[in-house]
């Protein structure tokens, strides 16, 4: 890590009542003795000073501005931090960040660096790094609810908690590889099945969540499927409340998928539009089927319309086989039907709409909230919320499934190990120097 001292404005540029511009190592302080006149001697950690900033000429002054001191290691970067809050125009802007890039000793930062610097003075681990990274990113009440959650370190705690677990039987187990002459006692040999036994239990529970995490960060994906003019791009501009799609009698006029981001009750959603669903020899509308297909593959729920006046849910008998447990049948045009005929498709648990007139619009909300909520009620509080975590998660598992005491101890020490190391990477953590502490921490004193 480079030693230099960074700075950067950490608020966005651009005309507002205040910016922050942080600075952050080793010689952060000389901001004070540079640009202010303070007595450096006098400043205190975490107290606000009123000052004058000044060029580094000491000529001209910059802003009358808030100067913030945050000695390490007490600080968000674990070095030395000073806060300017200074006026948010432009020219002020500039002219700060022109002066601090004239101290020899100080850098622009890099994106991200001072979360690294923080990373690397153990102020945070890697899934409390990217718990801020989303909450920064966070568009909705849920992705702020979790991001703040793994932020906190409930990720950490739980990972950590698995892998000082498995470090545990590595020690005990490095140590009798040390003296192959003394026998594992039969309580230690049941301790350490039972406990890896224990672990793959709740590290299959933890991927069981269908990947509700990752969904939670990118958005969950809701595809309308249907046949030509059964309403589909009609529904998506009535859920956006404007025109986003164009809307013709001429069947195939939608040609490729269109997607609307939506926050549902706290939830991120992407609801698609796809072209309608037929054997057609027009190529460019076939095209349009095809990417329907795909979409309709990676979707997390299908919202399965079908012009009621014309068709029955028959009509997506082929995709039912495959996709039943994702699918919401809507009957739209219920404006072209008896009451008679509303009644018996209300009995058959189908949603009924009329997108012309406006109808059940909320009821297809409130059913799309209700499934994304029961996906989110059924599994833990604590979701993967990357791909790397599931992978690395994943990996250990099969090191833990090949663990066994009937060969060979230094097979058995490997395969933990593994398994240790790849939980290890989702934090940041190794486990080298630990096991080492484990080991040698039970020898008594003098030893």
């Amino acid at each position: 890590m480079s030693d230099k001292t960074i700075y950067a404005l950490s608020t966005v540029l651009g005309k507002s009542g205040v910016a922050v511009i942080r600075i952050s190592g080793s010689k952060a302080f000389d901001v004070v003795r540079l640009m202010t006149s303070l007595k450096t001697d006098e400043i205190k950690p975490r107290y606000a000073y009123f000052v004058k900033l000044k060029d580094i000429a000491g000529q001209q002054i910059l802003d009358k501005c808030l100067l913030l001191y945050f000695k390490a290691p007490n600080s968000f970067t674990g070095e030395d931090i000073i806060e300017l809050h200074t006026h948010g125009s432009r020219a002020v802007i500039s002219a700060v960040l022109n002066n601090l890039s004239r101290i020899p000793y100080f850098r622009m930062a890099e994106p991200g660096e001072f979360s690294k610097r923080a990373f690397y003075n153990q102020k945070m681990d890697l899934t409390e790094a990217e718990g801020l990274a989303d909450l920064i990113d966070a568009e909705t009440e849920a992705q702020q609810k979790y991001a703040l959650r793994q932020m906190e370190g409930n990720l950490k705690n739980l990972y950590e908690d698995w892998r000082e677990k498995l470090v545990n039987i590595m020690a005990h187990l490095e140590a009798y590889i040390d003296f192959p002459d003394e026998e594992i006692p039969e309580n230690i040999v049941s301790e350490m099945n039972n406990t890896v036994f224990k672990l793959k239990n709740e590290i299959k529970e933890h991927l069981s969540s269908d990947n509700i995490g990752e969904r939670l960060r990118e958005g969950f994906r809701v595809v309308i499927v249907g046949r030509p003019n059964a309403g589909k791009s009609s529904l998506l501009n009535a859920i956006a409340k404007r025109d986003v799609v164009i809307v013709s009698d001429i069947a195939g006029t939608t040609r490729d998928a269109v997607d609307i981001h939506l926050d549902l009750n706290g939830y991120p959603v992407i609801i698609t539009d796809t072209a309608g669903i037929r054997e057609t020899e027009e190529a460019i509308e076939r095209q349009g089927v095809e990417i329907a297909y795909r979409k309709i593959e990676d979707a997390d729920l299908l919202l399965c319309l079908y012009d009621a006046s014309q068709d029955t849910v028959q009509v997506f008998e082929k995709i039912e086989k495959t996709f039943k447990n994702k699918m919401i049948y809507i009957a739209n045009k219920s404006d072209n039907l008896t009451k008679e005929q509303c009644s018996e498709i209300k009995k058959q648990g189908i949603t009924l709409i009329s997108v012309k007139q406006q109808q059940g619009i909320d009821i297809v909300l409130d059913k799309i909230s209700a499934v994304i909520n029961d996906k989110f009620t059924s599994n833990s509080n604590l979701l993967i919320t990357r791909a790397r975590y599931r992978e690395a998660l994943n990996e250990a598992l099969r090191s833990l499934d090949l663990f066994n005491l009937n060969k060979e101890i230094e097979l058995s020490a490997e395969d933990i190990r593994l398994a240790a190391r790849k939980i290890g990477k989702i934090t940041g953590r190794i486990e080298i120097d630990e096991i080492l502490d484990k080991i040698f921490g039970s020898f008594c004193i003098g030893k």
